[in-house]
């Protein structure tokens, strides 16, 4: 028991870190390149992130339904910003804007790597604990992990944590297809598509700019 709740303690410090680091990376967008004040949505995400921290030692239904809703709802307003960033991105990226091409370049990076944690949060929440701590894996796996196919010593009763997630959503992103782990599900299969989709259409704005301004 122990043991679970430093390996759970471990997960929520590495989802705390990367969300910290997508806090950051927001605050180097323009606010051109921002829907909204881009201030008040930090100032949202971080109360959210220390909403979740307070209810997290909560063993009781309110902390847990709480708890739920604060990850759920921080990490959909994190989706919907980096959409939002990533759509302004792309009209100045095609049709020229008074923001610098390579401040643009610097953004669509700054999405890129925001799109990788958004989507590793999201594959975390419906497989895993999560930040929500509800544990769903031993039921219905939406994931199929290369350590639970082997049916060896060292991988008997193998859980995915968070960094397992983390890594299959910067495979995703870089490679545009599933490279480590299977999704299993419908839900899981679209969520890969358009993470793949969002990444590859940052990639080849990138590069036209990128050519526009070398050349």
């Amino acid at each position: 028991m122990l043991m679970v709740s430093l390996a759970r303690k471990r997960e929520l410090t590495q989802a705390q870190a990367v969300l910290l680091i997508t806090i950051g990376l927001q605050l180097t967008l323009d606010k051109s390149l921002v829907l909204g004040p881009k201030y008040v949505l930090i100032v949202l995400e971080l109360l959210l992130i220390f909403g979740i921290g307070i209810t997290t030692p909560l063993k009781h239904s309110l902390g847990a339904r709480l708890r739920r809703d604060f990850s759920l709802a921080l990490i959909a307003i994190i989706t919907l910003a980096n959409g939002a960033s990533m759509v302004l991105v792309a009209n100045d990226l095609i049709h020229g804007a008074s923001v610098a091409g390579r401040e643009l370049i610097f953004a669509a990076f700054a999405i890129f790597v925001t799109n990788i944690i958004i989507f590793s949060l999201w594959y975390w929440e419906i497989d895993s604990p999560g930040l929500t701590g509800v544990y769903k894996h031993d039921t219905k796996p939406k994931f199929l992990f290369p350590q639970m196919q082997y049916k060896v010593e060292e991988t008997k009763g193998w859980e995915p944590a968070y960094f397992d997630y983390l890594y299959l959503s910067t495979t995703n992103s870089a490679a545009f297809s599933p490279t480590d782990a299977l999704p299993l599900t419908h839900d899981t299969k679209a969520l890969m598509g358009l993470q793949a989709f969002i990444s590859l259409l940052t990639v080849v704005l990138v590069t036209a700019r990128a050519v526009n301004i070398l050349g």
